[in-house]
């Protein structure tokens, strides 16, 4: 480890501790409906759409609206993708997506997933990623944002005024994207173009190269669909090789904007919540909480990284830190981003549900590769996807304050709301359905012929890549490891229900809770109700995320990537 990477890395945690407050308050007019820059367009939809938008919905016909708009969407998405080779676009005339590979497909960027077992630029058209796969990009993550809003009404409102209603979907829906992640992608699309990320429609060029060999440059509209995928944490890429890709990925600048973006909206989102449930450091301890999580990953990640492979040290590679040497574990990294920037590229986007990476995560040593692995297992909560992390780090918190209640001996209350059978049952739905969901299809995926014909290695870190493959999909992550064979029937299917289960099986739930909350009348605070603003609620909160991913994951992890650490030391590989 070196100083100039730990300068990086504070310099980035200092940068998304200042926009959280700004951009917050930006958040919060937007959805309070007080910003009108864009009132007539937004009534031009609204009538177009046929919505009424001062219906305040009830918690079941939000949901159902999401749904609606979800299934509908993704069905276009499918149809498209069959028929890209009839549409306009497609100067390369690239044949249509095979049905599963377009069934994965679809659900993957509904689901804000961006899960991508195929090669991008030598399967999906210009008209496909543009029409399709951008416009997921925008849409899933604006219902994402919106969810968690509706979840933060719940707990602002109360029972007499609300009667389980936490807002309108379409409203929401409608204001995140024309306030929020349309200007947001002009404005930085315009600065990666600036850094030469490239944006066009031309064909692709056939050069030569120096040595006279014929090679293909893949061209493309990549800064447009660049700036959404980072910004609305979607992950995937334009070409194969993702934020590695000088196209994707030019410069260094490039490469921190791409990170910031990924983490602008969640941490704002924690001011907003401070902000509309009237404790604002009950948002700041929110914050404080994921940012443990976080610099504890990417702490671990730098550590494991710059300490490099003792295997590679056996065969005589110099792993040490020079000036003219960055040292440590180089194997699948950009030489131009390093250690640091890859540990911490990798930490970001798994700690969020974003999945584009600037290196190859199968090839991180075994305990770097753990972090991005338990960063996704602890549900995407640390400054997670686009909403995403906000409503999934509330059910956590609700969690704690149940737990904490129990250890007085008292009801358990969370801003003047009394959290009873009915919240916790929701709650423990959620954080139960996504584990069970992974280790079930990585369970079967590891006995399974066809499951195991995808595997590239043996032994625990074959194990590895399977338990990625579904805690990414189940996450709505969409990062790899990149070992196993995803273009399969049988793991196109599986990863598809996955991407679909970890996202409404969870999403469902949790709306529930919000309008349960919603319902509820204010209890008056007492000296029994457990305070949500100080640091003994952060250190309780980071605990119960812990412990509740630990005692669920901690046998598959100890299978997998710890023993391979062990075996690591002793100078035994499986790959």
């Amino acid at each position: 480890m070196t100083a100039n990477g730990w300068l990086q890395i504070l310099f980035f945690s200092a940068c998304v501790l200042l926009v959280a407050r700004p951009l917050g308050i930006y958040l919060v007019k937007v959805y309070d409906g007080s910003l009108a820059w864009l009132r007539p367009v937004e009534r031009l939809v609204y009538r177009v759409c046929g919505v009424d938008e001062h219906e305040d919905q009830h918690w079941t016909r939000y949901a159902a609206a999401m749904l609606l708009f979800s299934v509908a969407s993704m069905l276009l998405t499918y149809i498209v993708l069959r028929l890209q080779h009839v549409l306009p676009l497609n100067p390369q005339g690239l044949p249509p997506v095979g049905d599963r590979q377009a069934f994965e497909t679809s659900a993957s960027f509904t689901t804000n997933t961006n899960w991508q077992s195929y090669v991008g630029e030598q399967v999906m058209s210009y008209f496909s990623q543009m029409t399709q796969l951008a416009f997921h990009n925008f849409a899933s993550a604006a219902v994402g944002v919106a969810v968690a809003v509706a979840f933060v009404r719940g707990i602002a409102r109360r029972g007499s005024e609300a009667k389980g209603r936490i807002g309108n979907f379409w409203v929401d829906l409608v204001r995140g994207t024309l306030y929020v992640f349309l200007p947001g992608c002009l404005v930085l699309s315009m600065l990666f173009v600036q850094q030469g990320m490239i944006q066009n429609f031309k064909p692709y060029l056939e050069v030569t190269t120096l040595e006279g060999a014929k090679q293909t440059i893949a061209m493309g509209p990549v800064a447009s669909q660049e700036i959404i995928k980072q910004l609305g944490t979607n992950g995937g890429g334009f070409f194969n090789a993702n934020a590695a890709h000088p196209f994707e990925n030019p410069t260094p600048w490039t490469n921190f904007w791409s990170m910031f973006t990924i983490f602008m909206i969640p941490s704002a989102l924690t001011y907003l919540l401070g902000r509309m449930v009237g404790r604002q450091r009950h948002g700041w301890a929110v914050w404080a909480a994921m940012f443990v999580l976080f610099f504890g990953g990417v702490t671990t990640a730098y550590w494991a990284e710059a300490r490099g492979n003792p295997i590679h040290a056996a065969h005589g590679l110099d792993l040490s830190a020079t000036a003219v040497n960055p040292g440590g574990n180089m194997e699948g990294k950009e030489v131009r981003f390093g250690v640091a920037n890859s540990a911490l590229y990798a930490t970001v986007t798994t700690d969020a549900s974003c999945g584009a990476v600037n290196s190859l995560h199968d090839s991180f040593t075994p305990l770097g590769g753990l972090v991005p692995m338990v960063n996704m297992q602890l549900g995407e909560v640390v400054f997670g996807g686009v909403g995403a992390g906000l409503y999934g780090i509330l059910v956590m918190v609700v969690l704690t304050v149940f737990i904490a209640g129990l250890m007085v001996g008292r009801t358990p209350e969370y801003l003047g709301k009394k959290i009873q059978a009915r919240e916790v049952q929701m709650a423990m739905l959620y954080a139960l359905v996504f584990p069970a969901a992974i280790l079930t299809m990585t369970a079967i995926s590891s006995v399974a012929k066809p499951g195991l014909a995808g595997l590239n290695n043996s032994g625990p870190h074959g194990l590895s890549e399977i338990l990625y493959a579904f805690s990414s999909t189940a996450a709505n992550n969409g990062s790899a490891f990149a070992g196993l064979t995803g273009t399969t029937y049988y793991y196109n299917t599986l990863l598809g229900l996955n991407t679909l289960i970890g996202r409404f099986a969870m999403i469902v739930p949790m709306i529930a809770l919000a309008g349960f909350l919603a319902e509820k009348k204010p209890a008056p605070e007492s000296v029994g109700t457990f305070p949500v603003t100080t640091p003994l609620f952060v250190v309780l909160l980071v605990s119960v995320i812990v412990i509740v991913s630990a005692l669920t994951f901690f046998p598959a992890l100890s299978l997998g990537p710890l023993v391979e650490h062990l075996l690591m030391g002793s100078g035994v590989t499986f790959r």
